[in-house]
């Protein structure tokens, strides 16, 4: 059974905006972080990222858009970053794409032929080959330089970047890493269907770690943890990790066939919200990986030595739980956010609200 949220508290967006422009917003959060007053909230649309401010009440209002596409100079132009994954760190906002390819849906109102023609059409979007970090100013303004800190991107272009090109070479990973070729041609598995999907994101000084929704091989999740360093203005770089020549490793989790959906660092240890891999609903839960940043080389860790500390509600095709944050207070509780929320979870007069979910993370 589902546990019982300690509270759910309302994410109220802009009441100003149109109800298309609401909904298009308020059923698309994937990604969440809270830092000091703010909640940031990313979405699988467009290059903007949402900004919200806690209330006496616990709830979230003052929204704003802003616009990153000026800030981090995107390859792809207008295209979506696809937002997964958020972290606030050293006074940086850091972001990820999915870095995924995506195939076409299946859609009621075409014919079988234009369907089946649908279903074989695979394309790449540039932006989504994104991880970047945003200098927030003393009022949570993302900024392209504050004091000593600076706008970058990890380098690449719109093909890919440091980091799929590294990923190409692992014998694990490598097959399910898109591959835009000069030419145009793409090659590689598309996100829905097992293939490389990055959705979390956890940042503890010049380490990050990047969780993967996909691929999940043999029921065994993959964490992959990056060491980054500055480069040319506007541009960060991949460190070698120790003795190992990569600029990478891997940690695989036995997650029973679920992938990572979000990461949340908590000293040494890190949360892990797992749901499913491919298009299906359900189950969810919140795992602690115990001394997760005291690794020091590739890992393995069994289920058997991760602690499943909270099962989390799902709907079928409704309530896709997409990003976890920490929630500050007495004690130790996550806020999770929800992707497609069922019409429960929807708030006000004309919709501008969005319940998400606050659970303990105590459990041992």
């Amino acid at each position: 059974m589902p546990d019982t949220p300690k509270s759910s508290p309302i994410l109220r967006l802009d009441p100003t905006l149109s109800k298309k422009e609401l909904a298009k917003i308020r059923d698309n959060f994937s990604a969440v972080v809270l830092h000091d007053s703010h909640l940031w909230l990313g979405g699988d649309e467009g290059t903007s990222i949402d900004r919200m401010t806690r209330d006496a009440d616990g709830n979230f209002g003052s929204h704003t858009r802003l616009d990153l596409a000026p800030l981090l100079k995107l390859p792809g132009g207008g295209e979506e970053i696809d937002i997964e994954g958020l972290d606030v760190d050293g006074g940086y906002l850091w972001l990820i794409g999915s870095h995924s390819l995506k195939r076409k849906k299946a859609e009621a109102d075409k014919t079988v032929a234009e369907n089946i023609k649908r279903l074989a059409n695979v394309s790449a979007d540039g932006n989504r080959f994104t991880l970047a970090r945003v200098p927030l100013d003393s009022s949570g303004k993302p900024v392209e330089k504050q004091g000593d800190l600076t706008v970058a991107r990890l380098q690449g272009d719109a093909r890919g970047n440091l980091l799929t090109e590294a990923l190409k070479k692992d014998n694990h990973i490598g097959p399910f890493v898109p591959r835009v070729l000069p030419d145009g041609t793409i090659e590689g598995i598309p996100s829905k269907d097992n293939g490389l999907d990055v959705e979390g994101l956890a940042v503890s000084g010049n380490r990050v770690f990047l969780g993967l929704r996909g691929p999940v091989l043999r029921g065994w999740t993959v964490v992959i943890e990056l060491q980054v360093t500055d480069g040319s203005s506007g541009v960060f770089m991949l460190d070698v990790l120790g003795s190992s020549g990569l600029n990478f490793r891997r940690h695989f989790l036995q997650l029973e066939g679920l992938g990572v959906r979000d990461l949340v660092v908590h000293g040494q240890d890190l949360f892990v919200l797992a749901g499913p891999t491919m298009d299906l609903d359900g189950p969810v839960f919140i795992y602690r990986w115990s001394n997760a940043l005291e690794q020091r080389a590739d890992s393995l860790t069994f289920l058997k030595d991760l602690n499943r500390v909270v099962s989390v509600p799902f709907g079928i095709g409704k309530d896709h739980a997409e990003g976890l944050t920490l929630v500050p207070g007495d004690a130790l509780a996550g806020m999770v956010c929800y992707d497609s929320p069922n019409k429960a979870r929807i708030a006000g007069t004309n919709e501008d609200g969005v319940r998400a979910d606050v659970f303990s993370l105590n459990a041992e």
